[in-house]
């Protein structure tokens, strides 16, 4: 077999090397991934605004009942004022009467406050416990494709170190020269340096050369090192 041959053998090598890492970039178990992202994304986002709201009227939930007991500590010593031994008069019953009576409104309108704000609570918690199940069950989604998207990986880098490790000697085939050549042409060319002649087409970019230079190309020495006029390729003849 001639260098170019050889050559031929060593890029078919890195060709395959170049698919397997496109096919590893490219699994379809990352773009699975990164559209359930997306999904969980797209929903927390949605659930911002319920989520201030419940937070919002948390709050309130939380003054009022925090003024309810308030209201209740007093209503509490108002009443044992009322029922102890320390009244010194009907009139000073009465005012205390007339204190607890309002306390008590107060305390009832609250809790009726405190009812009406539960009942906003209810259906906003049942909205983010349903979206928060929804979000756990894809976020398990997310953990199995992964999962599966390492155990490709696995299989494509153990078929990847193989061809790699066959590449060194592919090389030592080749003359450092022809290699160098080689190297300097394939990120130019998307990855192919080298092609073979097929009657007057190069495959390397299945372009038809015109006679006259398939002519040239076949006068030149056996060992000549020539390239393909429309692509650059080292061509094989």
């Amino acid at each position: 077999m001639s260098d170019l041959d050889h050559l031929l053998d060593l890029q078919a090598n890195d060709t395959t090397a170049d698919q397997l890492r496109h096919r590893r970039a490219t699994l379809p178990e990352r773009a699975e991934i990164t559209r359930l992202e997306q999904s969980v994304a797209e929903r927390r986002r949605a659930l911002a605004e319920p989520a201030d709201q419940r937070a919002g009227l948390g709050r309130e939930q939380k003054r009022l009942e925090d003024e309810i007991a308030t209201i209740s500590t007093k209503i509490t010593s108002v009443d044992a004022q009322l029922y102890g031994s320390s009244l010194t008069s009907p009139k000073e019953a009465q005012a205390l009467q007339a204190d607890l009576e309002s306390l008590q409104r107060r305390r009832s309108a609250l809790e009726d406050e405190v009812l009406e704000v539960m009942e906003q609570i209810e259906p906003l918690d049942e909205i983010l416990a349903a979206e928060e199940a929804t979000l756990l069950e894809i976020g398990a989604e997310i953990e199995r494709v992964r999962v599966t998207l390492a155990e490709h990986e696995a299989e494509l880098d153990a078929e990847l170190a193989d061809v790699v490790a066959d590449r060194a000697g592919l090389v030592s085939r080749v003359p450092a020269d022809l290699v160098a050549e080689y190297e300097r042409l394939r990120p130019l060319h998307g990855g192919v340096a080298v092609a073979r002649l097929s009657g007057a087409t190069c495959m390397g970019c299945h372009i038809s050369l015109a006679a006259a230079e398939v002519d040239q190309l076949r006068r030149q020495p056996a060992d000549a090192i020539v390239h393909c006029p429309d692509c650059g390729c080292l061509l094989v003849r």
